[in-house]
């Protein structure tokens, strides 16, 4: 029953969990808020460069279950660094260091205990690593779990202001709920096969009794529920504009990337490895889920005044955009997948670039589009920027990264027989171009008194000028993360 730890395969959590330590210690010894945000930011770079490491291998795996217990069954592995997994802790990573950089101006501005704060956010990070590298359905929770729980205290860390605090309490009881209804369909799906690793659940559903057949279906329904409210899908949506008004702005970013980035992961986990034995109940459910996210998303969209509110909203409507394609069910199921990893890796570049520039400029609780009026004047070459990244969203050239994510979902849902999911989705991207048009021509129209100016620093220049960058870049090669995603899916 003793098993040996791939201690190569878990390095980038063990790398984080380490540096976190050290976090703690350092800020009781009173090192220098600077210093805790540089160990922070070196600790997740130096997980990333283990993630390149082992991209370069091959495919590891441990906590594997015994020869003893394994039986004539598959070689169960909880913790598995295949291609897939290493291409989603690469993205965490990536945006993790933007968030990192975004926070050190918030940390001082806002009096926020740095040493708190950077701790917090590796412990997230952790769990988000964890989350897209797990094969069984216990770990996966407590991956989902330490993704959320630092959260909670990171959007309540300015505990002078009540906007936040509210913020954090309803992220809490959502996630709660959400955990609850999470276990609750892991109970069902344990009770009918007996089973908790996914290579496993897979072949047991699929010789199921018929009578199971309906608990097997409510809990995997129940799954998919639990994972609906981590990626704000209406109607388990409620949460996110609140919480992103409440919430430091960089936290904001971290919900809206990286914790939804993780989240699909394990979804497109648990749907193509653990349940495409019932994608016949899971494909329809997932459909009308995506079709409700992005309307009721870009339709709020739509009437929102204030930046980071329409944010929000944007963010719901992108996870609509991301759930389509796994509504093909088991038809094409791989194309699928890989084109919602595609199309989350490319949103976290033009959204971690949005936010980027709102921390940049925000100045007051909340900065109206109104606000952003003459930009271009005073700072063009951020509101150069932040145009891009919204022309990106809008999937308008020459935002092309922008437009090959949705022409991938679309082509991956139009294969797989959802046409008229692929016709919502063709609505929603015209709807969605207003709202994003509006505000990027705000930028460039004449200020009604004097022109906005933006905050000044080298981490916030360092944050925009690389997700922009990225943007051009992935602009003009799209087929970089294209490519990538296919050989890895």
């Amino acid at each position: 029953m003793i098993q040996g730890i791939d201690y190569a395969a878990i390095a980038p959590p063990l790398i984080l969990a380490v540096a976190a330590i050290a976090l703690l210690l350092a800020d009781a010894f009173d090192v220098p808020r600077r210093f805790l945000g540089v160990l922070g930011g070196g600790a997740l770079g130096a997980a990333l460069i283990a993630v390149i490491a082992l991209a370069a291998g091959d495919r590891r795996a441990t906590f594997c279950l015994p020869d003893g217990l394994r039986g004539n069954g598959p070689k169960s592995c909880s913790y598995v660094a295949d291609d897939f997994t290493l291409m989603f802790q690469g993205v965490v990573l990536a945006a993790a260091v933007v968030v990192v950089l975004l926070s050190l101006r918030e940390i001082t501005e806002s009096k926020i205990p740095a040493g708190e704060y950077h701790f917090l956010l590796l412990a997230a990070v952790i769990g988000a690593l964890t989350l897209v590298a797990a094969r069984d359905l216990v770990l996966l929770v407590v991956a989902l779990e330490t993704l959320s729980l630092p959260v909670f205290a990171l959007v309540a860390l300015r505990r002078y202001d009540g906007a936040a605090s509210e913020a954090s309490l309803k992220l809490f009881l959502v996630s709660v709920i959400s955990a609850a209804v999470m276990l609750f369909g892991i109970s069902l799906i344990y009770g009918v096969t007996g089973a908790m690793h996914l290579d496993r659940i897979a072949p047991a559903l699929g010789r199921l009794p018929s009578e199971h057949e309906p608990v097997a279906a409510l809990g995997v329904v129940l799954v998919i529920a639990g994972f609906a409210f981590k990626v704000a899908a209406v109607p388990f949506h409620f949460w996110a504009p609140d919480v992103y008004q409440g919430a430091p702005l960089p936290v904001a970013a971290f919900l809206s990337v990286v914790s939804k980035a993780a989240g699909f992961a394990g979804l497109a986990i648990v749907l193509a490895l653990g349940f495409p034995e019932y994608a016949h109940v899971w494909g329809p459910v997932v459909a009308v889920l995506a079709a409700v996210t992005m309307t009721v998303g870009n339709l709020l969209a739509l009437r929102q005044r204030t930046a980071i509110r329409l944010l929000a909203w944007s963010s719901v409507a992108q996870s609509g955009y991301m759930l389509a394609p796994l509504a093909v069910g088991e038809r094409r199921l791989d194309e699928a997948v890989a084109a919602t990893t595609a199309y989350v890796a490319l949103y976290a570049v033009m959204n971690l670039g949005a936010f980027a520039v709102v921390t940049g400029f925000h100045k007051k609780r909340w900065d109206t589009l109104d606000d952003y009026r003459g930009l271009a004047r005073s700072s063009p070459a951020t509101a150069a920027a932040l145009a891009f990244f919204l022309i990106c969203l809008a999937g308008l050239p020459p935002g092309v990264m922008g437009l090959f994510a949705k022409v991938v979902v679309f082509r991956a849902t139009v294969a797989g027989d959802v046409t008229w999911l692929a016709v919502v989705m063709g609505i929603n991207t015209v709807i969605g171009l207003y709202y994003y048009l509006v505000w990027a021509a705000r930028l460039f129209a004449t200020p009604a008194g004097p022109a906005p100016e933006m905050a000044t620093g080298l981490a916030l220049r360092a944050a925009i000028a690389a997700t922009a960058a990225g943007a051009v870049v992935l602009s003009v090669a799209p087929q970089l993360v294209l490519e990538t995603v296919r050989t890895v899916t």
